[in-house]
């Protein structure tokens, strides 16, 4: 719970301009149930983030072009699929540009060696 809130509040905008620390890696493991055809996908999000901000998001292991956060939501895209992730209610949700859809939960993943 306290990753979870240290991630929240590294999501809230911060204007304090920082040095470039080393940044540090959160993860979460996500089921997302795909719909029409009720099909689960686990999905890995990396977010990459060092004191005054969140530097980059990967999903399954692809570093997405852009992103946007918005209080402890992540907005970001891949190929064809919209994806919203929630980092406080731990929740995925995402779209094929209405073709289909998918909603799902995710948890933090600890770090190896941690």
């Amino acid at each position: 719970m306290k990753l979870a809130f240290s991630i929240a509040m590294l999501l809230l905008p911060l204007a304090v301009p920082a040095a470039q620390p080393p940044a540090d890696e959160a993860r979460l493991l996500c089921d997302a149930v795909y719909m029409p055809t009720r099909a689960v996908w686990q999905r890995e999000v990396a977010i990459e983030y060092d004191d005054a901000r969140i530097k980059t998001v990967r999903i399954d292991g692809l570093k997405v072009y852009t992103f946007e956060v918005n209080d402890t939501w992540i907005f970001t895209a891949l190929d064809n699929e919209r994806i919203q992730i929630n980092a406080a209610t731990l929740t995925w949700t995402s779209d094929f540009r209405g073709l289909a859809s998918a909603q799902g939960r995710c948890n933090w993943v600890k770090p190896a060696g941690g």
